[in-house]
Parts: structure tokens; C-alpha cells; sequence
């Protein structure tokens, strides 16, 4: 992001935030996508983050870091909602899925495959994956931040990799019959 236009933000031009709204909402909306499945949740979410995002903007110090002061911001907004609604010290709870077999060969596995299959995974446990996996915290600042134990949060991410890994081989290296 163009630092001319961060300073513009700290002076609440609008044309300015306007930019970073345009640049940042895709990025924004598909990492709310990781922990929050309802899209009004979702919107609520986004605005929320941009909100802050644009009312704190005068504590970025670093305008090179723009990016990753905005996500964290905006994790820091999906965890909030998730708490509303989600006890994460429950264990994982099981999730039922038709198995899809696809083609005799074994097929690639993307990215974005991967990141689709979280979805069939419990939300306490795909919000610890993805916090510990993709955000990268660590264990003791999921715990903080979710106030759960850290116990907890190790056991809920190997739990996710478990399901992960079940899905994976049910949907991508099963054999057709």
C-alpha cells in the first residue's frame, strides 16, 4: 500500500480511504471467509474491521506493515464474533459428509482445496487451524485470545489436522468403484 495514501488516511480523506477499502476488501472478506461461514456475519464483520481500521490508523507506525496491522485487525474482529456464538472448549463434534469419490488417478491437491475442506470442519477447530497454521500464533496466543488452554488449543488443532487429513484422503485419493 502507497504510503501517500496511508498519511492521506491518517487525515481522513476520504478518497484515500476509499482506495484502501477497494485494495483491502477482497484480501478482508476471503479471511473472514475462514472463520465465519453466515455472510451477514461476514459484512457485520468487515465493517467492524474497517471501522477500526480506519479510526486507529493514526497508530501505525510502520506504514509497511499496513497489511498485517489490517488483518490482524480483522482476525481479532472474527474471533470476536465467533466468541458470541461458540464455546471452543468443546471437543470436536462430528461432522458427516457424503464421500465424493473422483477420478482412478490420484488427483492435485491445491490450495484452495485445502482451504475449501476446512469448511467441513467444526468451527472452533477450523478457527484454531486456522489462527495456528495460516495467521500463525502460537499456542499460548490462541489460548489468550480465545480464553481457552493452551491444552486445549493443542488438542482442537490436532483434532483439525485429523479431520483434514480423513477429508482429504475421502475426497481426493479414494479410488472410484
Amino acid at each position: 500500500m502507497d504510503e501517500k495514501i496511508i498519511q492521506a488516511c491518517k487525515k481522513q480523506n476520504r478518497e484515500a480511504q476509499r482506495k484502501v477499502y477497494e485494495y483491502m476488501a477482497t484480501k478482508l472478506y476471503h479471511l473472514c471467509k475462514r472463520y465465519i461461514k453466515k455472510e451477514e456475519e461476514i459484512e457485520e464483520v468487515l465493517a467492524d474491521g474497517f471501522f477500526i481500521i480506519f479510526t486507529k490508523i493514526e497508530q501505525l507506525k510502520e506504514t509497511y506493515a499496513f497489511e498485517a496491522w489490517a488483518r490482524k485487525i480483522v482476525v481479532n474482529q472474527c474471533l470476536l464474533q465467533l466468541k458470541k456464538n461458540l464455546n471452543f472448549n468443546l471437543y470436536l463434534e462430528d461432522v458427516s459428509y457424503k464421500s465424493q469419490p473422483l477420478a482412478d488417478e490420484i488427483t492435485d491437491l491445491e490450495e484452495a482445496d485445502l482451504l475449501n475442506l476446512l469448511n467441513y470442519i467444526p468451527e472452533g477447530c477450523r478457527t484454531i487451524f486456522n489462527l495456528f497454521v495460516i495467521e500463525g500464533y502460537s499456542h499460548k496466543e490462541i489460548a489468550s485470545e480465545l480464553g481457552i488452554s493452551e491444552g486445549t488449543s493443542k488438542s482442537q488443532l490436532n483434532a483439525s489436522k485429523t479431520k483434514l487429513k480423513e477429508l482429504v484422503n475421502t475426497f481426493y485419493y479414494q479410488k472410484a468403484k
